[in-house]
């Protein structure tokens, strides 16, 4: 199935940023204004993602998902009252099929913009082509650090904590509750790796020197267990680790069959107590510490919240074959959420420009599952929606929050 369509619409616009400011301080401002994919009845939105190839057990879920979102909300009556037409194509988590699937978006569909498009891979080989176009590579997932650089890609704006941003927090935790610590770093040898090292080493700043071991890893290593015990053997007390989620629970499992006790940082998009931990055992994953902004569907500890409740309802409604405990799923709803809110604020001014510029000057918004204390700030000269962060602790059976929020800088 290589499409998905629901329906939205927009139509065409852009210049500058500096003639959408003109146009706010004019009279014409109040009147209709649409760019491409849009108009008074709809506004077309497009996505790529993995539905097959080596990605597709996240993809296909998270697609489901966006896709049952549009259709709520179209049964809702749309975004100010124009309806989503939404078409979703399957890039493979392929680079040139990415590229081959933006340009279809953009010249044979003609969005207004491509939306919450998954994983570093994909975005890194469009980004070009996208803001070349001058169309808006809106809200994606992915937190390499590069894609919030307005100033070479003004029409990129992610909608996820970067990996720096979590390194730098998880370095303030450490000096706050751990100053001494002899550190082990377990990463993935790649930019979801490397960015967060490198967080958390500006974040220690001259205490980087307790960093007294490395090891890294290929996303297709079969097993983590050699780098382990290479970590214990170094004398290492607090394991610091950015790995997928399989490399996690193995890892989890390791430390745990060594008998061995460091305090156990893992990141966030590996903290899932459902599809990780669970797998891990409850166990051999008490004492962990993460970084979170959202609630977890499958913690005990959100149980009765209502925003979780009416999450778990949309799925099984207009998304049943997605795992609402699929971190996926979880940060698509928050992206679309996202998506809703900037195409909102943008009123009668459906133009790519205005859609830009409603998403870059967010301060202090709150989108549905986020954490208390979290909130998405951004500025047209820093597109970094996630400033700080909370830590929690899990204990054998949910994660507990621990402490205030945590900022980055």
């Amino acid at each position: 199935m290589e499409e998905t369509i629901l329906t939205l619409t927009a139509h065409r616009i852009w210049g500058t940023l500096a003639i959408s400011a003109l146009l706010a301080a004019s009279p014409a401002w109040a009147q209709k204004a649409y760019g491409p994919g849009a108009s008074d009845s709809e506004i077309k939105l497009g996505q790529s993602t993995p539905l097959s190839g080596p990605a597709s057990a996240f993809g296909a879920g998270a697609g489901r998902a966006v896709v049952g979102y549009f259709e709520m909300l179209n049964a809702q009556g749309g975004i100010n009252g124009r309806k989503i037409n939404f078409t979703q194509l399957d890039n493979a988590y392929s680079a040139p099929k990415a590229v081959e699937q933006s340009r279809k978006l953009v010249e044979d569909v003609g969005v207004l913009a491509e939306v919450g498009t998954i994983g570093t891979v994909p975005n890194v080989a469009i980004q070009k082509y996208l803001n070349s176009k001058q169309v808006p590579q809106l809200f994606i997932t992915a937190g390499g650090r590069r894609f919030n650089d307005p100033k070479t890609f003004p029409w990129t704006v992610p909608l996820y904590p970067d990996f720096e941003t979590e390194g730098a927090v998880i370095a303030k935790y450490i000096l706050q509750t751990h100053p001494d610590a002899k550190i082990g770093l377990l990463y993935q040898n790649d930019d979801f790796g490397k960015d967060y090292v490198r967080g958390l080493r500006a974040g220690l700043g001259v205490k980087a020197a307790q960093i007294i071991a490395e090891a890294s890893y290929e996303l297709s290593d079969p097993t983590i267990d050699s780098q382990i015990v290479q970590l214990k053997a170094a004398g290492v007390d607090t394991l610091i680790e950015q790995s997928s989620a399989k490399a996690t629970a193995q890892t989890i499992r390791k430390v745990h069959e060594l008998n061995w006790n460091p305090l156990h940082v893992i990141g966030g998009s590996a903290a899932s107590v459902e599809t990780v931990l669970k797998p891990a055992g409850l166990e051999a994953s008490k004492g962990l510490v993460t970084t979170q902004f959202l609630k977890q569907p499958g913690d005990p500890a959100w149980a009765n919240d209502e925003e979780i409740k009416a999450y778990k309802e949309f799925l099984n409604k207009y998304a049943p074959s997605a795992n609402p405990d699929d971190y996926s799923v979880l940060v698509a709803y928050m992206n679309v959420n996202g998506v809703t809110l900037a195409l909102k604020k943008c009123g009668d001014q459906l133009t790519r420009e205005n859609l830009v510029r409603q998403a870059t000057s967010l301060h202090g918004e709150r989108l549905p599952l986020m954490l208390p204390g979290i909130s998405i700030n951004t500025k047209p000269d820093d597109y970094t929606p996630f400033k700080t962060l909370r830590i929690a602790v899990f204990d054998g059976t949910s994660w507990t929050l621990s402490g205030d929020p945590l900022s980055a800088q």
